[in-house]
């Protein structure tokens, strides 16, 4: 019965996230937590490790399903199925396991806090990570970080940037934004496009606050039109226009936000594709992007760079990784269509 109230909880959670999902990994049919304990204890006791088996388990379950495993697994062996896994397992297998071994806002919350813990910050991974989030996802992961790290995401984003960065960031982070609706208010279209170039490409300077709470508080499908009516107004469309005005941390912020409200998946395929350049990969970038979306939107993702590039996601992970890591890769990123 578990298994049937645990995939209830997941369709509802969908629907209350105004994104329809387009996943890869989906909940697997004669799922038996007992059976697939056993064979992750087995193929952690086995001589040399047999990740395979550790591969074909965890990245062919849904998350809810691999917590039904996790607690099979230490009625089983009395101990912790994670920690045994991060003993057996090293690199970037390790990695993605662990990651999967997490829901979706919990492996974006620790993300965030790996991205601003110690000196330095990696913006790359806040950017991406708190841009590209819709406002629900945002929700949860606000509430996944306080849970995990007994600290506000506020306060922690707050005391790692600064200036119109900052700000713009935390504006995103205060989840404000308007959710959608069915009735398509031209007048608002409108004030809001001649509103921004009127902050930014008219004037000397740029009125940041304004572009700032227009792209932080109104729906998408809102701010899609408010775009294409801004081009009636300016000689840049908005990308252009984020390029000529602002630099830095808050221009790639600006990009982000925009790029991922026109077609995130496209985003995403983009992001994929630069970290897969040359020779090897960015791992840290490639691992993020599979093991966050691949519960969300991944197949979407998927053809959308297949359509962008000529050549699947699947081959290009293939000619630039190796490996258990490639494989686990490749098996959550399914079959190519």
């Amino acid at each position: 019965m578990a298994m049937v109230s645990e995939f209830l909880g997941q369709l509802s959670l969908n629907i209350g996230a105004n994104e329809p999902t387009y996943p890869t990994v989906v909940p697997a049919m004669d799922f038996d937590p007992d059976r697939d304990a056993a064979r992750i204890e087995t193929a952690i006791k086995t001589k040399g490790v047999d990740e395979q088996t550790i591969i074909d388990v965890l990245t062919k379950r849904t998350y809810a399903q691999r917590r039904e495993i996790a607690f099979a697994y230490e009625k089983r062996a009395k101990k912790d199925m994670i920690s045994a896994l991060k003993g057996a397992l090293s690199g970037s297998l390790e990695t993605v396991i662990l990651g999967l071994m997490q829901s979706t806002p919990q492996f974006d919350a620790s993300e965030i806090r790996g991205s601003i813990k110690g000196a330095g910050t990696d913006e790359e991974t806040l950017i991406e990570v708190l841009c590209s989030r819709s406002n629900n996802e945002l929700v949860e992961i606000k509430k996944v970080y306080k849970e995990l790290f007994k600290k506000e995401l506020e306060k922690d984003v707050a005391g790692d940037t600064s200036g119109n960065f900052a700000k713009l960031l935390l504006a995103l982070v205060q989840t404000k934004r308007a959710e959608p609706t069915a009735i398509i208010d031209y007048e608002k279209i409108d004030a809001d496009a001649r509103a921004l170039f009127e902050a930014g490409v008219m004037i000397k300077g740029t009125d940041v606050p304004t572009w700032i709470s227009i792209m932080s508080e109104r729906s998408v499908p809102h701010l899609q039109k408010v775009f294409q009516r801004y081009k009636s107004y300016s000689p840049y469309d908005m990308q252009e226009s984020i390029v000529k005005e602002v630099k830095g941390d808050l221009q790639k912020s600006f990009l982000v936000l925009v790029k991922c409200f026109e077609n995130k998946q496209l985003f995403f395929a983009n992001k994929l594709n630069e970290a897969m350049k040359g020779k090897g990969a960015k791992e840290k970038i490639v691992t993020r992007i599979i093991v966050s979306r691949c519960e969300v939107d991944l197949k979407k993702i998927c053809s959308q760079y297949k359509t962008n590039f000529g050549q699947s996601l699947q081959k290009s992970i293939t000619e630039h990784t190796k490996g258990d890591y490639q494989k686990a890769l490749l098996s959550l990123c399914g079959p190519e269509e």
